[in-house]
């Protein structure tokens, strides 16, 4: 998985006063969770664009001022309620013999027979909940819909793979395939058509139409 550097100064102080004047500083207070000690830091409000406003799925390596990294990944973020600037942000540590729980991206591919025939492609899952160690984080989970017709579903255990863990049941939903008032109706099997046709062929003599029905005896 890709990784963004962001780099930050470690805090001394933590208290609301502090607080208030990094904010109006540019800078972004952060805590980092999951070690022997919470680590506290700031970093400018732009290290984040690339993290926040994305989306993609990222670690993050946290280099501080006094020569510390850390890897880590992004946990919670708070936005101010009117003007979304960047309030606070967590991070939690990453170790290469733990595993992690992290939201990884859902990328469709290919092209539905479905929606060839004018069905509507619904998204329910845009992100799905994946366990694992940081190595075997995927940058994103690719659902291919090319055999999806219309009233079909793509589940969750179909985007199963190694060296991960989907934490949603194997029945969960991740795209289907609506029907729309412009649909065209999708054969299940295109063999019944020629078996209609070869039925029709038989009952109808060579050369010609089918014969007309004989006039009823006059009286």
């Amino acid at each position: 998985m890709k990784s963004i550097t962001i780099n930050g100064s470690q805090r001394e102080s933590v208290g609301k006063k502090a607080t208030k004047a990094l904010r109006n500083a540019g800078q972004v207070p952060c805590v980092l969770y999951g070690g022997d000690q919470n680590v506290h830091f700031s970093a400018p409000e732009l290290a984040f664009s690339k993290l926040v406003y994305t989306p993609n799925a990222h670690t993050v390596v946290i280099a501080l001022e006094n020569g510390e990294t850390y890897d880590a990944v992004l946990q919670d973020i708070q936005f101010h309620p009117v003007t979304d600037r960047i309030l606070h942000v967590d991070f939690y540590r990453l170790f290469e013999d733990k595993e992690i729980a992290m939201d990884i991206p859902v990328h469709v591919i290919g092209t539905s027979r479905g929606v060839l025939n004018g069905g509507v492609l619904r998204r329910n899952r845009r992100k799905l909940r994946v366990k694992a160690l940081p190595k075997n984080l995927p940058d994103f989970l690719e659902a291919d819909i090319t055999p999806l017709k219309i009233g079909n579903k793509l589940y969750v255990g179909a985007l199963a793979g190694e060296g991960y863990t989907l934490l949603h049941d194997d029945n969960t939903v991740v795209v289907q395939i609506k029907t729309a008032r412009t649909a065209i109706i999708d054969d299940e099997d295109d063999d019944e058509d020629e078996l209609e046709e070869g039925a029709e062929a038989a009952a109808t003599p060579e050369g010609g139409d089918a014969p007309a029905a004989e006039a009823p005896a006059e009286e």
